[in-house]
């Protein structure tokens, strides 16, 4: 982080407790700073996505709305908040429109202990891994209330299917990071940051000893965020779009922010966890020194993959999702955990070595 961002950010984080009112403005221009920047990273990520898809189908994607189509996310954006907000008759109307809500508000307030760089966090808590988990088991609330309050079979489907698939996988989810946890000691992502930063570049990167673990994590996340081919609660085929088939205007694109914000969530995730965060991946590269242009990076190349797994690999059907979830990943993530904290036991001088940054 350069040093004006670093002013900036000092003088905006400045929050004395024994001020409530300086408490309170600073944490708000801290959240809203975090919720601009998101939005509009998300804009170009989603552009971004389209046009890897249409890359890898031979054809242009958006290229008509602003410079190369740079604005055509904003010209959605603003199609689905003029369009008239259509619901239906039997609905529960109260439960209708605030199940996007929840899931547009629980999405966001994920990325309130995200560090992005030194310093650079709404709220550094030391139990940071145990926050992420408690709002991504509240996210499946969204949903399920969504397709409940349409009162159509085809959304209430969608919900169950989404509530079965999402606890599913977060089962192997959270043995992916206690094995994360036993290196590092602490469950606060900045120490899990700066656990990874010893001078040797990527290679003291967890994900060179925890390799299948990030395997895990990776198709895990695409099925925690219904992410192709895991995207069984809202596939057309058979559900018609699922949960989301009775929504449409702007209910319908909190569904859709919500979903890319959780998206983008798990590639920050999977940066923190395994990637180095903001650390260079060569200690004397040239960009060392911005810790923001590693990071972005790493969760831009993340999304890609994310991308590229939705435009080449056919869906699943339920039973194999579920079948891969409780009899693969859910069995090998426990093996991994426990091998992981049988390593660190029988070779005290492997823990030592992880846990040295913090002494």
């Amino acid at each position: 982080m350069t040093r004006p961002m670093e002013a900036v950010w000092s003088y905006i984080a400045t929050r004395d407790p024994s001020d409530p009112l300086q408490w309170v403005v600073g944490t708000g221009v801290q959240t809203l700073a975090l919720m601009m920047v998101v939005l509009v990273a998300l804009a170009f990520l989603l552009l971004f996505d389209r046009k890897v898809w249409a890359a890898v189908q031979m054809r242009k994607g958006p290229n008509v709305v602003g410079a190369f189509g740079l604005l055509q996310s904003f010209a959605d954006f603003f199609k689905f908040v003029f369009k008239e907000i259509v619901i239906p008759a039997g609905a529960n109307k109260s439960v209708f429109l605030l199940a996007p809500m929840i899931s547009f508000v629980l999405a966001f307030i994920g990325w309130a202990v995200i560090p992005v760089a030194p310093g650079l966090v709404v709220a550094d808590i030391n139990v940071g891994i145990l926050y992420i988990f408690a709002i991504s088991s509240l996210g499946v609330y969204g949903i399920i209330m969504g397709g409940w309050a349409s009162n159509s079979k085809y959304p209430f489907l969608g919900g169950l299917r989404s509530a079965a698939q999402m606890v599913s996988y977060e089962v192997s989810i959270g043995f992916v990071i206690i094995s994360v946890l036993l290196l590092v000691g602490s469950m606060n992502l900045t120490d899990i940051v700066e656990s990874q930063d010893r001078g040797a570049g990527f290679l003291n990167w967890h994900f060179i000893p925890l390799l299948p673990m990030f395997v895990l994590f990776f198709v895990s996340a695409l099925a925690e965020t219904n992410r192709p081919p895991f995207d069984l609660p809202e596939a057309e085929s058979e559900l018609v779009a699922g949960y989301q088939v009775e929504y449409s205007s702007t209910p319908y694109l909190l569904f859709m922010i919500g979903e890319y914000i959780n998206i983008v969530l798990m590639c920050a995730l999977l940066t923190i966890l395994f990637f180095g965060g903001w650390h260079s991946p060569i200690p004397w590269a040239p960009l060392e020194a911005i810790p923001l242009f590693w990071f972005g990076a790493k969760v831009v190349f993340f999304f890609f993959l994310f991308a590229m797994v939705k435009a080449i690999v056919p869906r699943y059907r339920y039973d194999q999702l579920m079948r891969i979830g409780w009899k693969i990943f859910l069995p090998t993530s426990l093996v991994w955990v426990v091998l992981v904290a049988g390593v660190l036991i029988a070779f005290p001088s492997a823990a030592d070595w992880f846990q040295s940054w913090r002494y």
